[in-house]
C-alpha cells in the first residue's frame, strides 16, 4: 500500500527550489491555500496527476513526496551574516544540509570515516587560547596553513560549498547526527574562490564549533548575544589561522605597509585585512596606522577583491565526494544500486544529477550506464588468438 503523501516533503522541495509559496501554486496553476494545505497535510492533492505535475516543476522523482521525513536532530545553525541574510537562502541552505546528512548516513554504513572529537575546554577558556588548544590536538605547528579543507575533513567534519545568487551567505555551520555518529558540517559559499577567504570563513565556524552551544535556537537568542558569539568565532580563526609567537614575528619584520602585507599574504594564506587586524591586535601597529591601512584599501577598492584573491586557490571538499566514487569503483554499488539504495534504506529519493550536485561528483556518475544487454552473447576470440 502506497504511503500517504507528505507534505512536509513538498515544503522542503518547494524552499529547496527558492520558491514561494504563491510562485509555485501559480506555475502549478491551483489555489495558493490549496498548496498551503497540501504541506501542512490537512489536505491531499487529489489524483496522482497533480503529485506528477509539482514533481515535474521542482525537479524531484514522484516517490520523493510519499517517503517518511528524516529524523532530524534539533540544533542550531550558524551563519555568519545571519543578521543580514535572507531567510529564503538559509531555508535553500538548511534543507540542502538535511539530504547531506542522509547521504552520509549511508555512506558512513560502507565507509570508515575519519571520527570527530571535541576539545575538552575549561568554561573560562578564551577563543584564542581554544584556538591554540586545537592547533597542538591536530598536530598543526605554529606555521601558515596551506589547505585548511583537507584538515578539517582529515578530522571528522563534513565540508561542503554552495552556490547562491547572494553573497549575503559566507559560511555556515550545523550539528549532524547520524546513527551513533556525531559530527559537523561546514558549508561555505563556492563565490568566493580564493585560499585566503574561504580559510577565515571556516576557521570561524570552527570556533562556533568548539566554543558555543548548539542546542539553542539562533533564532531566539538576543542581537547582543549573537554579536558576542560572533566575535568570539572571529577571534578564534584569528589565532587559528595566525599563531601569536609566530605570525608577530613575520609582521614586525617589515614594514607596516600594504605593499608588505601582500607578500604575507601568499604565505599566511590570509586577507590582508585579516592580517593588519592581527597585527593591530597584537600590538605590531597602531590603531591609527591600521586605520590608515583600511582607508588605502578602500580608496583602491580592495576591501572585497583584495590582490591575490585570483591566485591563491585551496583544494575543494572531497572526502564525500572520494567515499561515493570508492564505492562505485569496488562495485560495492552499480550507480543505480546506489540510488536505489538512498531511496529504499534512506528515505531519499533524488535524482542522481541532484547528488552529483550536492557531493560536487562529475556530471554522469550516478547515471546507470546506457549499454544494451545482449547476455546471450558470448565473446568467441580475443584480438591476440
Amino acid at each position: 500500500m502506497k504511503s500517504p503523501f507528505n507534505g512536509e516533503r513538498l515544503k522542503k522541495a518547494r524552499l529547496y527550489r527558492g520558491l514561494t509559496v504563491a510562485e509555485l501554486a501559480a506555475q502549478v496553476e491551483c489555489q495558493r491555500q490549496t498548496l498551503s494545505m497540501y504541506e501542512i497535510s490537512k489536505s491531499q492533492p487529489a489524483d496522482v496527476h497533480i503529485v506528477e505535475k509539482i514533481a515535474g516543476i521542482l525537479d524531484f522523482p514522484v516517490n520523493f513526496f510519499y517517503e517518511n521525513s528524516a529524523q532530524e536532530v534539533s540544533s542550531t545553525v550558524y551563519f555568519r551574516s545571519l543578521l543580514t541574510t535572507n531567510k529564503k537562502y538559509r531555508n535553500e541552505q538548511i534543507i540542502k544540509i538535511e539530504f547531506l546528512s542522509q547521504i552520509y548516513s549511508l555512506l558512513q554504513d560502507y565507509v570508515e570515516f575519519p571520527q570527530f572529537e571535541p576539545l575538552d575546554l575549561c568554561e573560562d577558556t578564551s577563543a584564542s587560547d581554544a584556538a591554540n588548544i586545537l592547533r597542538i590536538k591536530w598536530c598543526l605547528g605554529n606555521g601558515p596553513l596551506d589547505n585548511l579543507v583537507s584538515i578539517v575533513e582529515q578530522h571528522g567534519i563534513l565540508v561542503t560549498s554552495f552556490s547562491t545568487t547572494t553573497d549575503d551567505v559566507d559560511a555556515f555551520s550545523k550539528f549532524v547526527e547520524t546513527g551513533d555518529s556525531q559530527t559537523y558540517l561546514i558549508a561555505y559559499s563556492n563565490n568566493k574562490t580564493s585560499a585566503s577567504r574561504i580559510h577565515f570563513d571556516i576557521a570561524h565556524e570552527l570556533g562556533h564549533i568548539f566554543l558555543h552551544e548548539w542546542s539553542d535556537d539562533i533564532e531566539e537568542i538576543s542581537k547582543e548575544e549573537f554579536r558576542a558569539r560572533e566575535q568570539q568565532a572571529n577571534e578564534f580563526a584569528a589565532a587559528f589561522l595566525m599563531p601569536e609567537e609566530s605570525f608577530k614575528r613575520d609582521a614586525q619584520a617589515g614594514p607596516q605597509t600594504l605593499t608588505y602585507y601582500k607578500q604575507l599574504k601568499k604565505k599566511w594564506k590570509v586577507s590582508i585585512a585579516a592580517m593588519i587586524r592581527r597585527a593591530q591586535k597584537l600590538n605590531v601597529m597602531s590603531l591609527d596606522e591600521y586605520q590608515f591601512l583600511i582607508r588605502q584599501m578602500q580608496r583602491r577598492g580592495q576591501r572585497k577583491e583584495e590582490p591575490l584573491d585570483d591566485t591563491l586557490l585551496t583544494a575543494t571538499p572531497a572526502m564525500l565526494k572520494t567515499a561515493v566514487l570508492m564505492l562505485l569503483q569496488e562495485n560495492v554499488f552499480t550507480p543505480k544500486e546506489f540510488m536505489d539504495e538512498l531511496a529504499d534504506n534512506y528515505n531519499l529519493s533524488i535524482n542522481p544529477s541532484e547528488v552529483e550536485y550536492l557531493l560536487d561528483l562529475p556530471t554522469g556518475t550516478l547515471v546507470p550506464s546506457n549499454v544494451i544487454d545482449f547476455s546471450s552473447l558470448q565473446i568467441k576470440r580475443s584480438r591476440n588468438t
